[in-house]
């Protein structure tokens, strides 16, 4: 079976951003940097392509250009396992530029969309029972970056 690896579009920050994410996540390294060459279509000796693995998740950062820019019609999840892994990747996600948004999205500080969860909240979400479901989204749609405690309440009632 093939295997799906995004492409991340940046105008020249490609290997910065890779090292930035690199740095942000466990189990995550650098594979591979290539360069534009004296056939262009950009500078020689820019580079071209940073291939990184985050975590398992194989990607590829691109420096195309200015012509495209991230937005929030695709965003990289998250999912935490204690309200500590969404504190610390929520601060090192927004830290040097990045944007905190509602319900646990953020944009980094080169425009990518994340959302950082709790591995519990989509249990919370598809629990069957409406009342508790509703609970839940009113919470949510109060959040900033999620505060665990309080999603346990609402589903508590």
């Amino acid at each position: 079976m093939p295997r799906i690896v995004p492409n991340l579009w940046f105008d020249t920050e490609a290997e910065e951003a890779a090292a930035f994410y690199t740095s942000t996540f466990p189990s995550s390294r650098i594979v591979a940097v290539t360069r534009y060459g004296a056939a262009g279509p950009r500078d020689a000796g820019l580079v071209m392509t940073v291939e990184f693995d985050l975590d398992g998740q194989r990607f590829v950062a691109i420096n195309g250009g200015p012509e495209f820019t991230f937005n929030e019609a695709l965003s990289l999840e998250i999912r935490c396992t204690s309200q500590e892994e969404i504190d610390e990747y929520w601060e090192r996600l927004t830290a040097d530029g990045g944007e905190p948004g509602p319900c646990g999205w953020l944009k980094d500080c080169y425009g990518v969309s994340w959302q950082v969860t709790h591995t519990a909240l989509e249990d919370k979400l598809f629990d069957g029972d409406q009342e508790k479901v509703d609970r839940v989204m009113t919470a949510l749609l109060q959040m900033g970056k999620l505060d665990v405690a309080e999603l346990e309440r609402a589903a508590a009632g």
